[in-house]
């Protein structure tokens, strides 16, 4: 942002000024939900936005969706949340459920902005980027984001995960935290992810690449087209 301002709160750099037009606050989440929870309730507290847009990368779970596909989620749920038998498993205590939701208008959007992107921006992708991540035809999924305080990387929790909750899209480590935050707040959200791997026991890829080369763009991209938007 060319009048982006820095200011430190929480331990994190917040980047306030203007993109696109539009007036923004960038920061990064740190990994985890409580890390995420914190940044998200020091953006609406400290800095008032009211909207939050939250970009990243997950593993996939379902069987279609693949490294390189994008995630706009839809609702949300915390994989490792179990206070049984004092609640059922995965209800968040207090709250009387389990799965919380994405703002409806803003997640038809970013999947709109995010199918145009993936139609164009692959192919400008090195071949050699391509190859190495196995990129091929791009597809963008909407559904159930679920999230959790270990990174999943083995076939056994993977499988796990898709026999306890077959309509999980993806897994990550922060959604599900910003969800309920907004939630508290009132505060509209919208979240996608790239497809980094598929949580199994080949997910240990070149992230700093996949990053830097794949998601970042895909990022920067959607984020771009929906802030025009």
């Amino acid at each position: 942002m060319p009048d982006e301002q820095q200011q430190t709160v929480g331990g994190r750099t917040f980047w306030r000024g203007h993109l696109h037009g539009q007036d923004v606050v960038a920061v990064l989440s740190g990994i985890g939900k409580v890390a995420a929870a914190t940044t998200a309730t020091a953006l609406i507290e400290r800095f008032g936005v009211r909207r939050i847009v939250f970009t990243g990368v997950a593993g996939g779970l379902a069987s279609g969706v693949r490294v390189g596909d994008v995630v706009v989620a839809q609702r949300f749920l915390q994989h490792d949340m179990d206070a049984s038998p004092l609640f059922p498993r995965h209800e968040v205590p207090g709250y009387g459920r389990a799965h919380f939701d994405a703002d409806a208008a803003m997640t038809g959007v970013l999947r709109r902005v995010s199918e145009d992107v993936l139609r164009d921006l692959p192919s400008q992708l090195e071949p050699g980027v391509r190859d190495e991540f196995h990129l091929q035809a791009p597809r963008c999924h909407q559904g159930l984001l679920i999230s959790g305080d270990r990174f999943v990387s083995t076939t056994g929790e993977s499988e796990a995960l898709r026999q306890t909750l077959p309509d999980a899209l993806a897994v990550e480590m922060e959604g599900a935290a910003f969800a309920q935050v907004c939630h508290d707040y009132g505060v509209p959200l919208a979240v996608v992810r790239t497809i980094s791997d598929r949580a199994d026991d080949d997910a240990h890829v070149d992230f700093p690449r996949f990053l830097r080369e794949v998601a970042s763009r895909y990022s920067a991209a959607i984020v771009g087209a929906l802030l025009k938007t």
